[in-house]
């Protein structure tokens, strides 16, 4: 276990420097939420969103749901192209666990992520957000949740495919449909019956709900502590389904 956990931080620590060094990236993984917190979020100042919780306290929850979406379901990307460079192969052939690489890559892209939501808050904050402290901490939990099921996965499945034409096709085609059934940018109540049956399928509709429950402070409600269980349960399920996958695989 001591020798599974050095690994690990000795993995985060060569991406997260990896990633520090990648600014650009940075700044464009935030350049979507931000467009809709600036563009999109005024739009709904006046709009009855038939919930508890002014316009921003729906939105920015969403948009966080949303990085850690986006942000972590294409993590894949980047081990497809270390494969085809044969920085995989390298790393097989050490005595580094294989747990370890998959971690390792996985909890710094949920250090990303909580760095980004961080950012993304100040930014609402700035718009006119107004959450308590305990709320937004709650909400930095969820996305860590999400982030580390949803990178974990993400892994796993790049190692199956050769290249990023393979790869892409099919988290977007999972991806668009979760954000749109997950209420990221309106809560589902304001969907047709139909459509908010169907979004209870989707796993990340109870995350978005249970953040923005966190974020009125609301934390008697049963949307918190339904998303809670619900990341915990996907966390759990990603993390043994992801690292057995990614390990067959021959990482």
């Amino acid at each position: 276990m001591s020798s599974t956990l050095s690994d690990t931080r000795l993995i985060f620590d060569r991406y997260l420097r990896q990633t520090i060094r990648s600014r650009i990236g940075l700044v464009f993984g935030l350049l979507q939420p931000m467009l809709f917190l600036g563009l999109f979020g005024p739009l709904l100042e006046d709009v009855p969103l038939g919930r508890e919780g002014d316009s921003w306290q729906i939105l920015v929850p969403g948009l966080m749901v949303q990085l850690g979406l986006f942000g972590a379901a294409f993590a894949g990307f980047g081990i497809i192209m270390e494969k085809q460079l044969g920085i995989v192969e390298r790393m097989r052939v050490t005595p580094v666990s294989r747990t370890a690489l998959l971690l390792g890559r996985a909890l710094r892209d949920v250090a990303v992520l909580l760095v980004q939501s961080l950012i993304l808050v100040l930014a609402g904050v700035a718009f006119g957000l107004r959450a308590p402290l305990l709320g937004v901490l709650i909400g930095f939990l969820f996305v860590a949740a999400l982030a580390v099921s949803l990178a974990t996965l993400s892994y796993a499945f790049a190692m199956r495919v050769n290249s990023p034409q393979e790869f892409a096709p099919v988290i977007n085609s999972i991806s668009l449909p979760a954000m749109l059934l997950s209420g990221i940018l309106l809560p589902m109540a304001l969907a047709p019956a139909w459509l908010d049956v169907v979004s209870h399928l989707v796993p990340f509709r109870y995350l978005v709900d249970g953040v923005r429950a966190a974020f009125v402070g609301d934390y008697g409600d049963s949307a918190l502590w339904t998303g809670a269980l619900a990341a915990a349960l996907l966390a759990a399920v990603s993390l043994t389904v992801g690292s057995r996958l990614f390990r067959r695989a021959g990482a």
